[in-house]
């Protein structure tokens, strides 16, 4: 997967269809939306794109109290890499674009830059200054602009609503097993270790509640079923593990 961090690099002459999102945590209402684009670059001939953000809105918008992240931006590129995604854009998020009637977006951003011929967006999408942008409005631009455009259902678990801010009620929770249940797989955890000692830097990542926990691990090729201790910001794995670790709970 070829990852690009803003649109000013992009090569020319690309053919894109295009979904946009924060993606936190890539869970399976998000994977549902990230096959129908699958589907829709390969009938089109066209590569899958994901349209991003760095930093989440939220914390841009200065409404991150209490916010906690699914995924680093390393860590959502690891997974939608792993769900077959062609392209990351990693567009970073301040009050310009904030700012930025969606048509315009759409026009210079996403058909100018990345040859968009072709959207896919979730059922409650909306997108662009106050909001503006969604099923319904990008519509006629579509037509205007000449890409497809296709929206997705929301989708359900076990009766139950699938969306980012579920997934993050349930990791504070500590309940992994219904946690795996959201995300279709472990939660993912990726850093440094020194012995066996994993300090999360980042203060946005959201961890689960201190405790014990059944764990996955994976350093230089190898994979350690083991336990894990989370606590606070410091995970303690029982393995004295050093170098780059990839820990699914």
């Amino acid at each position: 997967m070829t990852i690009d961090y803003g649109f000013d690099n992009i090569p020319k002459n690309l053919r894109t269809v295009v979904t946009i999102g924060s993606f936190d945590g890539v869970h399976r209402g998000h994977r549902v939306l990230l096959s129908a684009l699958k589907s829709m670059a390969k009938r089109l001939n066209a590569e899958s794109v994901v349209v991003t953000f760095d930093p989440h809105p939220r914390i841009a918008m200065g409404r991150d109290e209490g916010m906690g992240l699914l995924t680093t931006i390393q860590e959502r590129a690891y997974l939608l890499h792993k769900e077959g995604v062609d392209r990351m854009v990693v567009a970073h998020f301040d009050d310009t674009l904030r700012q930025q009637p969606y048509e315009l977006f759409v026009r210079e951003s996403l058909v100018a830059q990345l040859g968009m011929v072709g959207m896919v967006v979730g059922y409650n999408h909306r997108l662009g200054r106050g909001s503006e942008g969604n099923y319904a409005t990008l519509q006629p631009l579509a037509a205007d602009c000449g890409f497809e455009i296709e929206r997705v259902s929301q989708h359900l678990v076990g009766g139950a609503k699938v969306s980012s801010t579920v997934v993050r009620d349930i990791i504070t929770q500590g309940d992994m097993l219904k946690l795996r249940q959201m995300l279709g797989e472990r939660y993912l955890i990726m850093g440094e270790a020194h012995d066996g000692v994993v300090q999360i830097s980042d203060r946005y990542k959201l961890l689960p509640k201190s405790n014990e926990y059944d764990a996955e691990v994976e350093s230089n090729g190898l994979i350690y079923n083991t336990t894990i201790k989370v606590d606070n910001r410091r995970i303690e794995i029982l393995q004295p593990i050093t170098g780059r670790v990839i820990i699914r709970v």
